[in-house]
């Protein structure tokens, strides 16, 4: 959660947020994808977890889409899962790159074991050129595997993004997906849920008014939540109309 985006500064326990899961998405369009992840994770949970003839489109899928739609949730939902389900979680994000080095150290044993792995790779469209190639070699390892899972997402499709033409080949071996942004009335029903899972009560006028005044995208919706719900810890107070208007009210 990106807390600058937030209307006052104070500090925010977020200690009681819900992590991403699958089962607190609101999958909207996206039911094939929410469908092939549920089933991944579902094979994840037999006693023995040797999935070695589990063949690559099952273990290599990427995501696209705008920012919103849910891309950083669901690899967080998958690495969630695997963690749930004890097995190796590898997250890479572009700005993190001791995590691509510590990985490729690490591909070897990867690729020679029969037991599941799983690699979440966020933000593909923004790698830099040295990320760029060790994306390359670490998907050529993952061909070359009988077990590792790799999850990816990115702004475009695979053919759209800015990358070198061997990789954006690479990125759509497997399955793809397109995410897609909630209606309205979808974003109040995943805002409801959210509400609901951290056992906070808002007045009903509340989600109607802030989607039509505040930001429209469900990561800062979701940041806001979180703010108030922190604001009405903070304060003691229900979270009202009245409350929202103080909250967001500038300094």
């Amino acid at each position: 959660m990106n807390k600058s985006l937030l209307p006052r500064q104070f500090a925010l326990d977020l200690s009681h947020t819900p992590k991403a899961s699958l089962e607190n998405y609101l999958p909207g369009k996206d039911l094939a994808l929410i469908s092939t992840l549920q089933g991944i994770c579902k094979s994840w949970s037999y006693a023995s977890k040797n999935l070695s003839t589990n063949p690559l489109n099952e273990r290599w899928i990427y995501w696209w889409g705008p920012e919103g739609s849910g891309r950083t949730h669901l690899l967080e939902a998958m690495g969630n899962a695997a963690a749930a389900a004890d097995l190796e979680h590898i997250p890479l994000r572009p700005l993190e790159p001791t995590a691509w080095v510590r990985l490729e150290e690490k591909m070897g044993s990867l690729v020679q074991s029969n037991l599941p792995s799983v690699i979440t790779v966020d933000d593909v469209d923004c790698l830099d050129d040295r990320l760029v190639g060790s994306l390359f070699r670490v998907l050529n390892g993952i061909q070359a595997s009988k077990a590792i899972h790799i999850f990816m997402a990115g702004k475009a499709a695979p053919a759209n993004l800015k990358l070198r033409e061997d990789l954006r080949t690479r990125l759509g071996w497997g399955l793809i997906f397109q995410t897609q942004l909630l209606a309205d009335d979808e974003k109040i029903q995943a805002l409801q849920q959210s509400v609901q899972d951290r056992g906070l009560v808002l007045s009903p006028d509340v989600l109607p008014w802030l989607l039509n005044r505040f930001y429209r995208d469900m990561p800062n919706l979701m940041a806001l939540i979180d703010a108030l719900d922190a604001y009405s810890l903070e304060t003691k107070r229900a979270v009202t109309l009245p409350l929202v208007r103080e909250l967001l009210q500038p300094k």
